[in-house]
């Protein structure tokens, strides 16, 4: 490839040479290439940046690609929020971002002649921006090696199928049987005949997650019509867990519209059935790669049992990132498969702490409180916070919860977006572990899109008040 001049006083960091070398064999093993997306996930976990020719993705390794620090800081919309002055406020300045090793595939689409690798905002002294998800994530993971301890994750994410067409007041649809033509309506949880009847999806979404290299472990119909969970094998890389959940909705939505619909993540998009979680599946490993979780009982060891405690401790000032916006707050209902307490319990969906039965080696906790629309950047961070805040502080967790707590809300708990930015406001173990720059943009972010989302006057309030 031919040398590009760097920027002066932008030097690559040293990982950039180990994706140099990945991307040269990748471009040998896949001669076919046309062009290549260079990406980042925002706040909101959407992936933006460019698409080039794949003949000048060289300099790249060389000089980096320049980019504004404002595209981590868009709302849902992918609108300029202008977080603390951060976009038209400062001028929108560049940033230089760098490739980060092992992201690099094949695009999964009509087109696969592209491929995709995710990159890293940094600043000239190769500091990664505040408001990056991913290097929140980092700045947690590098917690636990005084620990010797190794965080092993793994990510599982609901979403509807709905039909491509609204009904009548623009709200979605379950989809059409591909079989009998005739729309979905019942809840058919872990129908084999469901799986059956949408082949095409689900052989697409396969092909899909084998082309980007994507672990996909089991698929199963889920609790309502149309809904569907996707399970990823667990990592012992975290920040790689997190890689997977965003390129698998990537391709969840690529594969719903080869086979004629559309997806969603939208944690609530109907009133009366069970909303789409993100549930985190999280163990740790000590040097010899022991399961210090497993301590041959159900229950686990009692660092199991601290973990817990510190993830009750953190989850009230966490929610804002678990529940990252107004609808967030809709799925957590009674009898929904959705938290509404702290508790946690063995073998117990009810519980926001679940501690799944199976084999000892694979003890490990179910974080079950984050919706399908968390960032799983910062949903993953939190949730590590947590566990590392209670290893340190060695609390109790009390007893595990017995039969169905989904009826008990826990006050401590903010169940509204508000609520829930006002005490991320004033969150100082979680600002301890991802930084307080970090939260501020992130709580700033999400407030100026809720503001604007109460200034659209609605169909409803028209047909109310008019």
């Amino acid at each position: 490839m031919n040398k590009v001049t760097p920027i002066p006083g932008f030097a690559p960091p040293a990982f950039v040479e180990t994706a140099r070398k990945e991307f040269e064999a990748f471009c040998k093993a896949n001669p076919g290439l046309k062009y290549i997306d260079v990406v980042l996930a925002d706040i909101i976990g959407i992936l933006r940046g460019k698409r080039m020719p794949i003949a000048e993705a060289a300099k790249l390794f060389e000089c980096g690609m320049q980019i504004p620090h404002s595209i981590y800081l868009m709302d849902a919309n992918g609108e300029m929020t202008n977080p603390l002055g951060r976009g038209y406020g400062d001028g929108d300045p560049d940033g230089t971002a760098w490739p980060i090793p092992k992201t690099l595939s094949r695009v999964w689409d009509k087109d696969t002649s592209r491929a995709q690798m995710l990159m890293t905002l940094r600043d000239g002294n190769g500091t990664p921006d505040p408001a990056e998800p991913r290097a929140a994530l980092e700045r947690v993971l590098e917690r636990f090696a005084p620990l010797k301890l190794t965080p092993v994750c793994a990510l599982e994410l609901e979403f509807y199928l709905i039909d491509r067409a609204r009904d009548a007041n623009g709200a979605p649809q379950p989809p059409l049987d591909p079989r009998s033509g005739r729309r979905e309506s019942t809840a058919s949880v872990y129908g084999i005949d469901d799986l059956d009847r949408y082949d095409a999806f689900l052989s697409a979404l396969t092909a899909a997650a084998e082309m980007q290299g994507l672990p996909l472990s089991a698929t199963s119909k889920e609790y309502a019509p149309g809904q569907f969970e996707a399970n990823l094998h667990h990592q012992t890389d975290a920040r790689s867990a997190a890689d997977h959940a965003v390129f698998l909705k990537q391709i969840v939505k690529a594969a719903a519209r080869h086979a004629g619909f559309e997806s969603t993540f939208m944690a609530k998009p109907y009133v009366d059935l069970a909303g789409n979680g993100l549930h985190i599946h999280l163990s740790l490993i000590d040097e010899k790669g022991r399961n210090v979780f497993d301590n041959g009982t159900p229950e686990g060891s009692d660092l199991v049992r601290h973990a817990i405690a510190g993830l009750q401790t953190l989850m009230p000032e966490s929610m804002a990132l678990f529940a990252p916006n107004r609808n967030s707050y809709r799925r957590f209902q009674p009898d929904m498969f959705a938290p509404v307490n702290r508790r946690w319990g063995v073998n117990n969906r009810s519980a926001g702490l679940r501690i799944p039965v199976g084999p000892g080696e694979a003890r490990r906790i179910e974080h079950r409180a984050s919706g399908a629309d968390a960032n799983p950047y910062f949903a993953l961070a939190a949730v590590l916070a947590g566990v590392h805040y209670g290893l340190t502080v060695k609390r109790d967790p009390g007893p595990p919860a017995e039969g169905n707590v989904s009826r008990e809300p826990d006050n401590a708990l903010p169940f509204t977006i508000d609520d829930a930015l006002n005490r991320l406001e004033a969150a100082p173990s979680l600002i301890s572990y991802l930084g307080e720059e970090t939260i501020a943009l992130y709580r700033e972010t999400k407030r100026i899109e809720t503001q604007r989302l109460r200034r659209i006057i609605t169909t409803p309030e028209y047909s109310w008040y008019l």
